[in-house]
């Protein structure tokens, strides 16, 4: 059940909607106060009442029942206390009937969310600063799928550009097909390093006229091209595979070249595309924006141009009901200049559009330039990463089996759960020291009460049931609430676009558990606290499983 929910329907605030209420319940900091809290502050504005009086007013109206046995009203909080004894029932029945599927729901059937995310440049390694498209992108398609939403995961593949003819030219002069096709992606990357370092005027010349062969369908320039793009999705897919990030579709800018025209042309009937300087625009001024450029004064398309196409072609194929962009914040005026433009053209569904902005991510060295060669390749990072958990499982149990099994899902969890515990938008210094801690928030942690819940039930020899009208004691009763609160977490997750609810979730809930561990006898109680127990470390573990599951970090069943 969820609890927050039950509350919102049976509370009226006038010229307050029922979810502003629902998302407005919390979870107080002392449970003596309550077990679920309600700040009515927020109400002031509209009420034009103090909280304290708005407080006092909605406890008097109010009524109790088996489920909210007592309700207060101080300082302007409400707050609710329940019926332990059903709330305990009702949670531990709804995760171990439903096993996996607990905080899973169908509020998606029947809708359609597009997630354009991760968009690797061809010829380009993944650096440090892709992690959080990748991963943010990859936790929000599992999210909504978990939510019973039709997900379409969207690799808008940097495939257009001058940037290509620089590197057909570069493998004319210095490249070895037998040595790229070793040395792969970075093979690559290093000719094109060494073009921007040493090309003159003749090889910049030349590369245009390559480009131009590119887009004019010659065959040999279009079969190094698609050479360095067979090699880079080959590379790609290993990182992919390891994150655990799938995608439906690899449709990037080339695709929607020949799908501009109309886009162009609809612009211009409708009296939107304007000259300036020989460029085609349309002037966003009225809106506090500079004008967005549809084409150069040569006739060239950009990113924007591409971009309307790719949106039109989204919503013809798989009508969606939203198509996020997982991009970084540093692209917010383009896609407000895109959003605008789309609904300037008079297309209703352009509200659906919505662009997930995140911060950067850098080790200790700082900011990175792919021109220069100088940067941290993402792969580095996991390895270095799984290469350290691979010493610390050592170090600590030396004789586990599967070690190496064990610490790619260590290392490789660390790496997605230092990109996603901390709000999107936040700017992120990743420590290797900070992220595989066995201590403080991690999914280190998080795996390791794992491990100790499996180690419990491993050692129970009675089969688990949950026992009729146990009372749980304070610790129990933490931890029982900590589960309740999963599936608004995920509903708050999804509204937001923040999978750093779920992380906070599952380290809060390791919390927990770890105290109720430590405080409370498990496998040398009797009865039915026994029995409640076990139930409750199996329902702890299938809740942290599912949390760590939708993140895309693996469980070890061992640490």
């Amino acid at each position: 059940m969820d609890y927050k929910k039950y509350i919102a329907e049976r509370l009226t605030v006038e010229g307050v909607s029922e979810e502003e209420i629902y998302c407005s319940i919390s979870l107080p900091p002392n449970s003596e106060m309550g077990d679920y809290a309600l700040p009515c502050f927020k109400f002031s504005k509209v009420l034009r009442k103090s909280p304290v009086m708005i407080a006092e007013g909605l406890k008097s109206s109010y009524k109790t029942d088996d489920v909210i046995k007592e309700v207060s009203a101080v300082n302007g909080y409400l707050n609710f206390k329940v019926n332990k004894v059903g709330l305990a029932s009702a949670v531990l029945n709804e995760i171990l009937d439903g096993k996996e599927k607990f905080g899973a729901s169908e509020e998606g059937k029947g809708k359609t969310v597009c997630i354009d995310y991760s968009s690797v440049n061809i010829a380009k390694p993944f650096h440090i600063g892709h992690l959080s498209t990748t991963v943010i992108g990859g936790a929000l398609y599992k999210l909504f799928k978990f939510l019973g939403y039709n997900v379409v995961g969207i690799n808008h593949l940097g495939d257009y550009g001058t940037q290509f003819g620089k590197l057909i030219c570069a493998y004319k002069h210095w490249g070895d097909k037998d040595e790229v096709e070793k040395g792969g992606i970075h093979a690559i990357n290093e000719l094109y390093v060494r073009f921007n370092s040493e090309a003159d005027e003749k090889m910049e010349k030349e590369a245009r006229e390559y480009f131009r062969l590119i887009e004019s369908g010659d065959k040999e320039a279009n079969e190094i091209f698609e050479w360095f793009k067979a090699l880079t999705l080959k590379y790609v897919q290993g990182i992919y595979e390891k994150l655990g990030v799938t995608f439906d579709s690899y449709a990037g800018e080339r695709f929607f070249i020949d799908k501009m025209q109309p886009v162009i042309d609809e612009l211009r009937a409708k009296n939107l595309l304007k000259e300036s300087e020989g460029a085609q625009i349309v002037d966003l001024e009225a809106y506090g924006m500079p004008p967005c450029l549809i084409l150069r004064s040569d006739g060239a398309s950009l990113y924007a141009t591409r971009d309307l196409a790719a949106a039109y072609y989204r919503k013809n194929t798989y009508d969606f009901d939203k198509c996020l962009y997982v991009v970084a914040y540093q692209q917010n005026l383009h896609f407000k200049q895109l959003f605008k433009v789309l609904e300037l053209m008079g297309n209703e569904w352009a509200k659906d559009m919505v662009h997930v902005a995140y911060g950067m991510v850098s080790l200790e060295d700082g900011a990175m330039s792919t021109r220069k060669g100088k940067v941290v390749w993402l792969e580095d990072v996991i390895n270095k990463c799984v290469e350290k958990a691979c010493a610390i499982v050592e170090e600590k149990n030396p004789g586990l089996e599967n070690k190496r099994e064990i610490a790619e899902k260590v290392g490789v969890g660390a790496v997605i759960f230092g990109a996603l515990y901390n709000n999107k938008i936040k700017d992120i210094v990743f420590s290797y020291d900070k992220v595989l801690s066995f201590d403080g928030e991690t999914s280190v942690y998080v795996q390791y009460t794992c491990a100790r819940a499996n180690s419990v039930l491993s050692k129970a020899e009675e089969e688990i049931s949950i026992p009729e009208g146990y009372e749980p004691a304070a610790q129990e009763f933490e931890v029982i609430k900590q589960l309740a609160s999963f599936p608004a977490i995920l509903k708050e997750a999804a509204d937001k676009y923040e999978p750093c609810y779920i992380a906070r979730f599952a380290v809060d809930l390791a919390q927990k558990f770890n105290k109720f561990y430590i405080d409370c006898k498990i496998l040398s109680a009797e009865g039915d606290a026994k029995n409640f127990r076990l139930a409750l470390t199996k329902a702890v573990l299938q809740a942290l499983k599912n949390a760590l599951t939708i993140l895309g970090i693996g469980i070890p069943e061992k640490m």
